[in-house]
């Protein structure tokens, strides 16, 4: 059974920065895709991050690119994502999540990210 937990979300001013981790136990080889995604209160679903398994290649969108890096540790079967430059607009649930094929079929449970002054 493939498990994620997410952790390091808060509350940070505009321009501060955070680090997420998503701790995965039980994934398998057929792992395809690793992703971010967010969601604001009363907003819809917004992928922000994700690494390709096979070659590494790593994908943003324009609202986050250059503010955003996702890595990993597979030493500590851990994914990370580090939000820079962080903006009001940033405020969201973000959660972790594993596709196996051309869909996110395993996720965490989120964790909070808040951008205020």
């Amino acid at each position: 059974q493939v498990h994620l937990v997410e952790s390091g979300g808060g509350l940070v001013r505009p321009g501060g920065s955070l680090r997420l981790s998503c701790e995965i136990s039980g994934a398998t080889s057929d792992t395809r895709v690793i992703g971010w995604v967010r969601q604001a209160p009363g907003g819809g679903r917004e992928g922000v991050a994700c690494i390709q398994i096979s070659d590494g290649s790593t994908y943003y969108p324009p609202s986050v690119k250059g503010r955003f890096t996702t890595s990993t540790d597979n030493a500590k079967n851990t994914v990370y994502l580090d939000l820079n430059n962080l903006k009001p607009e940033d405020t969201a649930k973000y959660y972790c999540a594993i596709a196996h094929a051309y869909e996110y079929d395993y996720w965490g449970p989120g964790t909070q990210v808040a951008v205020s002054s």
